[in-house]
């Protein structure tokens, strides 16, 4: 009896969670929208007052949206992501730039580099354990 009841409250606790809603997925934004809420974020971040400024930022992020709204390769986009960077060093103030940097280096660090030859083998080491290893690269 005591079974029962145990494995009837495990289905209706099992049932309950496989009910849940699916997650609605958000529309994919514009090009206008993105370039809007880029806008508004860098000008809140940079404390962005000048109206000409502004509009030239929009027009900026504008341009690059829609460049990536047509499926670039990542090569392209790295390459479109520079030409951005030396378009905003224009318009931006000199400390309005160096703030920008040092925000978008802090939200994106980058990973720590392997070291170039990873297959070099300490001296150290027995010689049974050298012959597990691959061979080294040839100098060049």
């Amino acid at each position: 009896m005591r079974n029962s009841i145990l494995i009837i409250l495990f289905l209706l606790a099992s049932t309950a969670f496989a009910q849940e809603p699916p997650e609605e997925k958000l529309p994919p934004r514009t090009a206008e929208e993105e370039a809007l809420k880029q806008t508004e974020r860098l000008t809140r971040e940079l404390d962005i007052t000048d109206t000409l400024t502004r509009d030239t930022l929009y027009r900026l992020h504008l341009k690059y949206a829609v460049l990536r709204h047509k499926g670039l390769t990542r090569a392209e986009n790295l390459q479109y992501m520079q030409q951005a960077t030396e378009e905003l060093k224009q318009i931006l103030s000199p400390e309005q730039f160096d703030r920008f940097m040092n925000h978008r280096s802090a939200a994106h660090p980058r990973m720590p580099q392997p070291p170039m030859n990873r297959l070099s083998v300490p001296e150290d080491l027995p010689d049974t354990t050298r012959m597990l290893l691959p061979p080294p690269p040839p100098p060049q």
